[in-house]
């Protein structure tokens, strides 16, 4: 996306704040343990952060750009607050998107809850690497720059969990390819 305003006006913030809000939301809220208001705060932070950056110092960055500071900014508070409590499968059922994307619609009955029991169980970094890639749809680049790693290491940290994630549906008697 190009975000070059000739006019020196905000379209392509509102176009931002438009595009990237919710799943912002949903990201950060994750990270405190589902307190939502929290999430809007932090994140309305990052769009506030926004408004001083000039387009080109985050073309072709914007949405990693506002994952990290969403994410530096939550780890924040989740520290200023002591909020250190794993995601619980009912604060992930309760977060659900107004509109479900086409991953929460495919995960169905059994496979939904094992997934998510799965999910609740791997370490930290493992869970948030596999929601940034596929609640968020980002590439290893920009999850290697939203938690600060290399592309390496995010490679390594999915590849782990996804064979954690099969190892386990497999023993409860689920297909991981359906």
């Amino acid at each position: 996306m190009n975000l070059s305003d000739p006019s020196g006006g905000g379209d392509w913030i509102s176009d931002a704040v438009a595009r990237l809000e919710r799943p912002l939301v949903l990201y950060v809220s994750r990270l405190l343990d589902g307190d939502e208001e929290a999430a809007r705060d932090v994140v309305q932070e990052a769009f506030v952060r926004l408004c001083g950056q000039r387009p080109e110092q985050v073309d072709g960055r914007l949405a990693p750009w506002l994952y990290t500071v969403c994410r530096n900014r939550a780890l924040d508070v989740r520290r200023r607050d002591g909020r250190m409590q794993r995601l619980t499968d009912e604060t992930a059922h309760s977060l659900s998107s107004a509109t479900p994307g086409p991953d929460d619609r495919a995960l169905q009955g059994e496979r939904r809850e094992a997934l998510a029991d799965i999910m609740a169980r791997l370490p930290a970094r493992q869970e948030e690497a596999l929601r940034l890639k596929f609640q968020h749809g980002m590439r290893y680049r920009e999850i290697a720059e939203v938690m600060s790693v290399s592309v390496s290491t995010v490679f390594d940290i999915i590849h782990e969990a996804l064979d954690v994630v099969r190892r386990a549906l497999a023993k409860k008697g689920i297909d991981a390819a359906d």
